[in-house]
């Protein structure tokens, strides 16, 4: 009882004088604030003088930041060293806040020093490594026309083996500079642009088809070889490679692997990961990994391969590739069908493609690309003021089957309004590849679009964003590989100011986006996200499907080395 006592005076001590009057217990309570106030003052200095922990930036933070799936919402990151510091001083993280991610070229990298650059030289030769400015200028940008994103490397290497790009690797990793691969520099999603700097890695001297077995139906070949002549290396052997891209000419298999390349061939084949046994690929660390086999079936744990490909360059650089290839039909039809009304030449594409004939490419051209491809080629296939094209290719086993086939399609062509249907020759092809060279005489600015739908709304998704892209200051010019639902937009800047092109295209983008995704679409059927399109890929994937890749691409590739600033916004 004494105990109480003794503990309930000072208590009585301590409220009479403050709690008699109004103004005595608001002195008391100022000077209990007040109180408040210095001890925490004390306490921040303190922690600010003697830290228990160093200093903590922002990049660091980012770097070992986890993240935990918000549903619904989107990711949330939380940082370990943050935690500690606000339990410290007894404060409380907003729940909205999250730390802000740096500019993809931001990024902070150990500069190519002089030492760099003669081990560099001592792993591929002194011929093989420039620094020169004529040879950078020549690498600040891939098939990218706006000068505003081009960036200079510090050098170029060409290596010429598996062995010097790992030893390359292995370097970038211990003095911390990014490694951009190269392969044929055709990519219209910046992919291959060096917007961190450093070294950007040549795969030209890997040029070598390395074998073709007609009897196991297969082609090995490094990855510098070029896609043309693999399909020609198949053709000599009686058979057929399948992967067919528009720029087969100029591009190089390894890149076709990188990116999952489609091109005209894929409504019957598929794209290029399709086509594709196995491979040898060196990891961002620099160890060498042989991944697939030339087995039908394979159920032995992950499928590597496949998450390779179409990586983009960021989870490793590919080296060798064993490609599948196909007995070549004998007989073989290109079709142009000529539509004056556009609507009538898309609805057409789900009617072919549900009634049997099973084309390998179905391709569509509105009349803008009819005229500019047609001036670009000095070609003239007929109804160049109205028409718009739809191309298709039959290729049958059987003489009878084919003829069939056509007789359908002719039928089934006019019956759905087509102005008129012929079979072509080469030169329609040549005017298709020539669609993205005609754009680019119009405008020194453009940009190539390439969203992805199901097959059933082709059809909807190029009329709704045909009229849609009407609306807009800029010239629009619609291709689609109609046929695996694949929709191209080439913009053109034209004479717009800066400032007028990025309004409009940021307007078109943002209702696009939106509308292909409620389609069921993607971001890219087959020219990648790159540097282009990061940013609407973290907003618009599935949240776990986003944390699964980031997650891939931090446990393979921690310092970021390989392909910066592409595909992904994660460190």
């Amino acid at each position: 009882m004494s105990d109480t006592r003794q503990n309930k005076k000072p208590l009585e001590v301590i409220q009479e004088p403050c709690y008699n009057t109004g103004v005595q217990q608001k002195i008391c309570m100022v000077r209990i604030f007040c109180a408040f106030i210095a001890i925490w003052f004390f306490k921040w200095r303190l922690y600010r003088l003697f830290p228990p922990y160093p200093p903590i930036s922002e990049e660091r933070c980012l770097q070992r930041s986890r993240y935990r799936v918000l549903s619904p919402g989107p990711m949330e990151r939380t940082c370990p060293e943050g935690r500690v510091l606000f339990t410290v001083l007894k404060l409380h993280r907003p729940q909205t806040r999250r730390p802000q991610r740096k500019e993809r070229n931001m990024k902070t990298y150990q500069p190519m020093t002089g030492k760099v650059l003669d081990a560099l030289r001592s792993i591929v030769g002194e011929k093989y490594v420039w620094t020169d400015p004529d040879h950078l200028e020549q690498y600040k940008t891939d098939e990218e026309t706006d000068p505003r994103k081009f960036h200079l490397p510090e050098a170029v290497a060409a290596p010429g083996s598996t062995e010097e790009i790992s030893a390359i690797l292995k370097l970038a990793n211990r003095e911390q500079f990014p490694v951009t691969p190269r392969s044929g520099g055709t990519s219209v999603s910046d992919g291959a642009i060096p917007v961190c700097g450093g070294l950007v890695l040549l795969m030209e001297r890997m040029d070598k088809i390395l074998k073709v077995d007609p009897e196991g139906m297969y082609l090995v070949a490094q990855a510098g070889a070029r896609t043309a002549a693999v399909q020609q290396a198949a053709r000599d052997k009686g058979l057929f490679y399948a992967g067919d891209p528009c720029s087969a000419d100029s591009c190089l298999i390894g890149g076709n692997l990188a990116t999952n390349a489609g091109g005209d061939k894929a409504v019957r084949y598929g794209t290029t990961r399709n086509q594709v046994h196995a491979m040898e690929v060196v990891l961002p660390n620099g160890q060498i990994a042989r991944l697939g086999s030339r087995c039908k079936k394979n159920a032995t744990g992950y499928c590597l391969d496949q998450l390779v490909i179409g990586s983009e360059g960021t989870l490793g650089i590919i080296t060798e590739v064993t490609l599948k290839l196909l007995p070549q039909a004998p007989y073989k039809a290109d079709v142009l069908a000529i539509f004056t009304d556009q609507a009538k030449a898309t609805g057409i594409v789900p009617v072919l493609l549900r009634e049997g004939l099973d084309p390998i490419s179905v391709e569509f051209m509105d009349n803008a690309f009819v005229r500019s491809a047609s001036d670009y080629s000095q070609l003239d296939l007929g109804y160049y003021e109205d028409g718009s094209y739809v191309i298709l290719t039959l290729e049958c086993f059987n003489e009878e089957d084919l003829d069939r086939k056509l007789i359908q399609l002719d039928e089934l062509c006019r019956s759905h309004g087509a102005a008129d249907v012929s079979v072509a020759d080469e030169r329609m092809w040549t005017l298709r590849k020539n669609c993205l060279e005609s754009a680019r005489v119009l405008s020194k600015v453009m940009t190539s679009d390439d969203f992805v739908v199901p097959l059933d709304k082709i059809d909807q998704a190029i009329d709704v964003l045909s009229a849609e892209a009407r609306k807009y200051p800029f010239q629009v010019f619609t291709l689609a590989h109609a046929g695996d639902g694949n929709l191209h937009f080439a913009i053109l800047k034209g004479e717009l100011s800066n400032q007028e092109w990025e309004e409009a295209l940021d307007a078109f983008h943002e209702k696009a986006y939106q509308y292909i995704y409620a389609l069921g679409g993607k971001l890219s059927g087959e020219h990648g996200i790159g540097a282009k399109k990061v940013k609407q890929l973290a907003q618009l994937a599935d949240p776990g499907e986003l944390y699964m890749m980031e997650t891939i691409k931090r446990a393979l590739d921690p310092l970021d080395i390989l392909n910066p600033g592409k595909v992904l916004e994660v460190f």
